[in-house]
């Protein structure tokens, strides 16, 4: 076991982005100052060098593979607006490692196509997670290490509550994202609610013939990146490459549907509801887990992660990012690679 305190000598990465570290393996959450020297200003690479297709479930997945092709499996899952570029610095510090790296597109991104017409668009939750199944099933995974951000949290969360038998261990930045429909007919606090400003767009038709335009959807997207990662000064390059992941024909249906279904103004189908009533229930993930909080997210809840500490009850560890936005792993590239190989040793 990996002691918080050494979290980035055991792993031997190098210095890791400022982290505040609290919470480990049930100690009382006490924030921590970390020396440490600032990640690179910039992406050291473009793009992967193996990406492959495969038919999976419903769909024809698309995905980035790095890493010995028998090595330990780790997949890591993307979230929205962004794609499998957010892992093009983290994959090949895993390689490295040793692992196999599995970096899918999400239904409806990049070069992931639905196998029929005749397929719903539906992208709740359960059914986002349940791609994920069927790509393991496959590539012949038996288990692996899950990890991911936004629409990726929430899928690796599930599948680790629902299927803990396919998972090794886990790494969820900002915690336990299940969505819990009941709650979300709450309102939350005025700032809270501001942030999710894009969510009620989508509600509106206005929002969705703007998801259907391609002008309109890409500037939305890069107003998404900017406000949600306020110190992350990417490229226009760097948007472009992800960007391109937008134009599947497929995006704007799952996209509405996706923050619809979650405000309870779009039906789910019925094959998933055995699912969505158990994950109604909160259920907690015994997996080793590593959560990440990244301080500049304006979707970090406040309390370094007291809110959903209780969700986990496996070994554990909770780090918070200092300096860092919403896209953390392509933010902080060297942190999440740490915390993944640091969840997988819990």
């Amino acid at each position: 076991m990996i002691d918080r305190r050494t979290f980035s000598k055991a792993v031997g990465l190098g210095a890791p982005t400022a982290l505040a570290v609290s919470g480990s393996l049930g100690a009382p959450a006490a924030a921590a100052a970390a020396a440490a020297a600032p990640e690179p200003a910039g992406s050291t690479h473009t793009g992967f060098p193996v990406l492959k297709q495969v038919d999976a479930g419903v769909l024809n997945v698309g995905y980035a593979e790095a890493g010995p092709a028998h090595g330990p499996v780790v997949i890591l899952l993307h979230g929205w607006p962004y794609d499998i570029h957010s892992y093009v610095d983290v994959a090949p510090l895993l390689a490295a490692r040793g692992y196999r790296v599995i970096v899918p597109y999400l239904r409806g991104h990049g070069s992931t196509r639905f196998r029929s017409d005749r397929t719903v668009r539906n992208a709740q939750q359960s059914a986002v997670a349940l791609d994920i199944v069927a790509l393991m099933d496959a590539l012949r995974i038996e288990r692996a290490v899950l990890a991911g951000f936004d629409w990726g949290s929430r899928t690796a969360d599930i599948i680790a509550a629902l299927w803990p038998e396919r998972v090794k261990a886990l790494v969820s930045v900002g915690g336990y994202l299940v969505t819990n429909l009941a709650a979300q007919q709450k309102p939350l606090a005025p700032k809270a609610e501001y942030a999710w400003w894009y969510q009620y767009y989508f509600a509106t038709e206005r929002g969705r013939l703007a998801m259907e335009d391609a002008t309109d959807r890409t500037q939305l997207c890069r107003l998404v990146w900017q406000t949600v990662s306020p110190t992350w000064h990417f490229d226009d390059a760097t948007f472009a490459r992800t960007a391109a992941a937008f134009d599947n024909p497929d995006y704007p249906a799952i996209v509405i549907h996706n923050y619809r279904w979650r405000l309870g103004l779009a039906d789910g189908e019925r094959q998933y509801d055995q699912y969505e009533r158990q994950l109604q229930a909160r259920p907690v993930i015994t997996v080793p887990t590593v959560t990440l909080d990244a301080e500049l997210d304006p979707f970090t809840a406040p309390g370094d992660g007291a809110a959903y500490r209780d969700r986990f009850t496996g070994p554990y560890q909770h780090h918070t990012l200092a300096g860092i936005g919403h896209n953390l792993p392509q933010e902080a590239p060297g942190a999440f690679a740490r915390a993944v190989l640091t969840a997988d040793r819990l």
